[in-house]
């Protein structure tokens, strides 16, 4: 035993030296190679490019390092403190290694009681500044930061090096620095901080995902309550402190990207047009980029969007929950704990707050949520559900204990919810400078990156019948002209189609011969078709590219009128705006300026606005007949519920493309334009009765309320070259003061004819589009002063257009992403609204 154990002492005196040996070979070898500190002494933080609003709120940033620098003395006691306890307690007495620590480690992960390591500040600073994410941390490279420690340790001051630790450590959610992160998780300077916000931020370094209080509520503060643990045991607060800081109920700023606006859409846009300019160089740039778009108009479009969509997800109900777990498979796990870890999966979009049914009864659900509450609901707010728990049979109710589902504070009050599938876009532009003021793109950046309002070429429908009607306008047509609403049929030889064709009106009525203002009004599908036979598809394709439309996106073909092509929202909003400024084409932009890390003007927009350098592209005259006529369309028409915002000055068009796939509206007054949409990534259905007027107009009408709020109502001037005739509201002729009649609008050039042969009688006569309750004839709404009886002279009086029978000119075969067949016969009938 004696010759054992001093063998046993010599062999640990020999492992000893050759370990010290190699360790001082690797010292003298790898010292030599450690990189300068110039970094350290000459830091200069890279900064991000940051996106505001036009009133300079901060919509996002862009970079691999978001931060705020802040000296040693700025940064408050308790936050130093708090970094301190719970990092590197004995900070100011070693020197870049503590052997303490190391020690307490090797003990504690041997005998398995914990697992931890024993890194310092300094060494910290040597891995964040020296060794590039990502890479594989081996032997080696840890004995050279422990080296590169020493060195930091002898070549500045504790304090120093503390400041570049506090400034350069990741904090999560892409903030580097206490100071970023207290903007980031509190909105407020890191001065401003209290005792237990330190805390938490002193409790991320080590796991910045981990405890991440937006993503894992309950594990932030579980580890923010052994920050202060540590604080109170190792002296740095009194229990008292301790007490109140536990006490104390954390406010975390609303927004996971640290910004004052929730612009996602809008700054993805700002983004790849800057990195299409400036490539990478933009995510340390400092630049800042201030839009076009205000505050004020993108929260209301904000909420306009979320809900529209959330009413059209109430109307069709089909509740169903994400998934459903056995919460039996965790045996062995406290029940909070299961809870939390299976919500781990699950991301909160736009305040669906991820949440698991605990329990549940024919009049009430018990949930779980992410933040950590635990809820009971009912009356009201579980409306979505009531009728699946009311049924007696258990076995067919989608929603269980486990069930994954969603809750969402509407008015102070949580409701059962379900996560949209449906996706939604609006954009909103001032049609005489082309500024964008809103952008919406979809329910919720983080769930679906796609931009619909930029992105998404979807079929318009009805929507795109205005621009139909100007061509037809400067073709010889007026808004009085009388076209035949009756059925139209071509043979599959007519079309070169497989099939044939027998498009429709959406309600699959006729009326007869009516005139061109009361057909838009109430979106006659044959009439559009009719107008478009006689004026040619290819005028009409080349006339579109006016307003800014492709022609290769709009084929030469029938369907054309019924808005069988392919646009997106924010071509829509450009090609409206031109009715709305009178006739000019500006171009939709959405950065105002941009400005360099050092505050110069490096480039600022000049748009070509109307009546200052944007070109007109058609006849004032025009505009202001097709404002006059969508007027019709918001007073009696198919976007009446418009009226409940009490203007005179509002116009537009609903939009239904076949079987309810794509739902519009495309609306303005002289001010501002604001095109929505509603419908699926993968074209279908949006249901029975789903149209323009009843999805997507509702959207539309939220958002102009909210932003033309306190904006006086605009009166329309008549334009020279416009005259105002009494007219018969059966076929369009010229009558006389003491005679019954409605009044139009004309060209001087184009005047109603004196008089036309009597024609059939209209199955729905439509006097009652100008006509109130009491019988009495009034004039145009859009110009309301008593009307002048012009008689046009005789032989200058042109024959009016006959109605159109249908030709063999072939419809088209829809592109992109509507949801017709190759088939013609089954894609040209995008609807009446």
């Amino acid at each position: 035993m004696k010759r054992f154990l001093q063998l046993s002492v010599l062999f640990i005196l020999v492992c000893g030296l050759v370990i010290g040996a190699l360790g001082a070979l690797a010292i003298v070898m790898i010292y030599p190679t450690l990189p300068s500190l110039e970094a350290l002494t000459d830091y200069r933080p890279k900064l991000p490019m940051r996106v505001y609003s036009l009133e300079g709120d901060l919509i996002a940033e862009f970079g691999e390092e978001r931060r705020a620098f802040v000296a040693i003395e700025k940064i408050p006691k308790d936050m130093k403190d708090a970094v301190l306890a719970i990092e590197d307690r004995r900070f100011y007495t070693h020197n870049g290694i503590d052997t303490t620590g190391v020690l307490r480690a090797i003990k504690n992960n041997v005998t398995g009681k914990s697992h931890e390591g024993a890194s310092t500040i300094t060494m910290q600073v040597a891995k964040n500044f020296f060794t590039a994410p990502g890479v594989k941390r081996n032997l080696i490279t840890k004995v050279k930061e422990t080296l590169l420690a020493l060195k930091i340790e002898k070549a500045l001051k504790k304090d120093q090096i503390l400041e570049l630790y506090l400034n350069q450590i990741y904090l999560g959610q892409r903030a580097y620095g206490f100071a970023a992160a207290a903007q980031v998780y509190f909105g407020k300077p890191i001065e401003n901080l209290t005792l237990a916000e330190s805390a938490l931020l002193a409790a991320l370094p080590k796991a910045p995902s981990s405890y991440n209080p937006y993503v894992n509520p309950k594990r932030a503060i579980t580890r923010q309550h052994e920050v202060l643990r540590d604080m109170q045991r190792f002296g740095f607060i009194t229990q008292a402190q301790h007490t109140a800081a536990l006490d104390q109920t954390l406010k975390f700023k609303k927004s996971k990207q640290s910004r004052d606006l929730q612009a996602d859409y809008v700054a993805e846009v700002v983004r790849q047009m800057l990195y299409d300019r400036y490539g990478d160089d933009i995510y340390s740039s400092g630049m800042k980029i201030y839009t076009t778009i205000k505050k004020s108009n993108q929260l209301a479009a904000n909420q306009a969007v979320l809900q529209g969509i959330l009413d059209y997800e109430n109307r069709q109900g089909n509740f169903a929950p994400e998934k459903t777990v056995k919460l039996s498979d965790y045996q062995g796990t406290a029940k909070k704990d299961v809870l939390d870890v299976v919500l781990d999966d699950f991301e909160e979009y736009s305040g669906f707050v991820p949440a698991i049914v605990t329990d549940l009864s024919a009049k009430s659900v018990s949930v779980h949520t992410k933040n950590g509450d635990n809820l009971e609901l009912a009356g009201n707010a579980i409306a979505s559900v009531k009728k699946m728990l009311a049924d007696k049979d258990t076995s067919v109710r989608k929603i269980k204990i486990g069930s994954i589902v969603r809750v969402l504070k509407v008015k102070g009050d949580w409701h059962l919810v379900k996560l949209p599938t449906v996706e939604s876009a609006l954009v909103a532009l001032n049609p005489s400078t082309g500024a964008v003021n809103a952008l919406v793109g979809g329910f919720d950046f983080n769930k679906n990156k796609f931009n619909h309002a930029t992105q998404a070429l979807r079929q318009p429908g009805s929507c795109f019948k205005p621009f139909i009607y100007s061509a037809a306008l400067e073709k010889g047509f007026t808004a009085a002209s009388i076209v035949q609403d009756a059925p139209l049929s071509f043979s599959a030889g007519d079309i070169g189609s497989t099939e044939s064709w027998e498009p429709q009106n959406f309600d699959e009525k006729f009326a007869g011969p009516m005139r061109l203002r009361s057909a838009l009004v109430k979106s006659k599908n044959m009439v559009s078709i009719r107008v478009l036979q006689k004026i040619g598809p290819k005028y009409a394709q080349n006339y579109i590219t006016k307003f800014g439309f492709s022609a290769k996106d709009h084929p030469a073909y029938l369907a054309m009128a019924l808005g069988a092509g392919q646009s997106t929202p924010w071509q829509m909003a450009q090609g409206y705006a031109v009715f709305a400024n009178g006739g000019y084409k500006v171009e939709p932009y959405i950065i105002a300026k941009i400005i360099d890390n050092k505050g110069n003007v490096i480039e600022e927009a000049k748009p070509l606005t109307a009546k200052k350098g944007a070109p007109r592209v058609i006849d004032v005259r025009n505009a202001f007949l097709m404002t006059s006529m969508m007027q019709d369309v918001v007073n009696y028409g198919t976007a009446k519920k418009a009226l409940t915002l009490g203007r005179k000055d509002l116009a537009g068009k609903t939009g239904t493309t076949n079987n309810q796939v794509d739902a519009w509206f495309a609306g303005y007054n002289p001010t501002q334009v604001t095109v929505t949409w509603v419908g699926y990534d993968q074209p279908k259905s949006l249901g029975k009765d789903e149209t323009g007027g009843k999805v997507a107009l509702p959207i539309w009408i939220k958002y102009m309320g909210a932003t033309l709020n306190g904006v006086p109502d605009h009166t329309y001037n008549v334009p020279e070259g416009i005259m105002k005739v009494k007219v018969d509201a059966h076929n369009g002729s010229v009558v006389y003061e003491d005679e019954p009649g409605i009044y139009e609008y004309f060209y001087h050039e184009s005047p109603p004819p004196a008089a036309i042969v009597e024609l059939p009688p209209m199955e729905e006569p439509d006097e009652s589009i100008f006509m109130p309750a009491d019988g009495f004839p009034t004039s145009n709404p859009l110009q309301p002063e008593p009307p002048t009886i012009i008689e046009p002279a005789k032989e200058s009086a042109p024959k009016e257009p006959p109605a159109v029978e249908p030709s063999n000119s072939p419809p088209p075969t829809p592109k992109g992403n509507a949801d017709a067949s190759s088939a013609a016969a089954k894609v040209l009938n995008p609807g009446a609204n």
